[in-house]
């Protein structure tokens, strides 16, 4: 077993005995805790009590955090015409119709959202297999399929965030930087714990949000107390 570096062992010495903190106590621990040479993400990961496999406990959304990510956005559009204009001058990094897929057919994706016009997706839908696995397949349920591309766009770029339930029944994402100021960063929590709290499916029985835990890209994990997590 390799041996932890002393910084390691020291981060993870901090969190020994902490659990079910309240928002800003896990941010105040995690921050200082944080000591990789680069801006670390904080990341939330929700354990909710759904089965993913039955469609009337799927979780899936899109909320938009008050204080952004902090991250560099890339912002792909499948439109032609009017469309694809409007998605250009919105910042949209790469716009494109048939030739958009043969470069994502090929295995080239330089994009972190993909945003459609509706009657694109007989196009898009080609690239299910692709974009389906990595969360960027347009949806309309979360807005990325849309004629309304130009406000998508900025939304995407804007700090909005998208979330999706994974088989063990975790909902995960990245929502802010730990550059951020503490206060910015429990209003972006709690955001996103609210959007999820909304999107509860009509198939969930018993406990539905039964853990919430915090960390920073490179440091460990924290549980948070739920209640103060939804709300304040």
């Amino acid at each position: 077993m390799a041996k932890l570096g002393k910084r390691t062992t020291a981060a993870r010495d901090a969190f020994v005995g902490k659990e079910n903190l309240t928002v800003e106590e896990a941010v105040s621990l995690i921050k200082a805790n944080a000591n990789a040479k680069f801006d670390e993400t904080l990341e939330i990961a929700l354990n909710l009590g759904v089965d993913p496999r039955h469609a009337d406990q799927m979780v899936r959304g899109v909320v938009g955090l008050p204080n952004g990510t902090g991250k560099d956005v890339r912002v792909a559009v499948f439109a032609r015409g009017p469309k694809a204009d409007e998605a250009k001058a919105a910042g949209a990094d790469i716009v494109g119709a048939e030739d958009l897929m043969e470069i994502v057919q090929g295995g080239k994706i330089e994009f972190d959202r993909c945003i459609a016009t509706p009657d694109m997706m007989p196009v898009v839908g080609r690239l299910g297999k692709v974009l389906g696995p990595r969360n960027l397949m347009p949806n309309p349920k979360v807005g990325t399929v849309t004629m309304d591309v130009a406000e998508a766009v900025k939304a995407a770029k804007g700090g909005e965030v998208q979330f999706k339930v994974e088989k063990a029944g975790v909902v995960h994402a990245g929502i802010g930087k730990i550059s951020f100021d503490d206060a910015k960063l429990a209003e972006n929590i709690r955001a996103f714990v609210g959007a999820v709290a909304k999107a509860k499916p009509a198939g969930s029985k018993g406990s539905y949000m039964k853990k919430v835990s915090l960390s920073s890209t490179m440091g460990p994990g924290v549980s948070v107390d739920v209640d103060s997590a939804i709300s304040k």
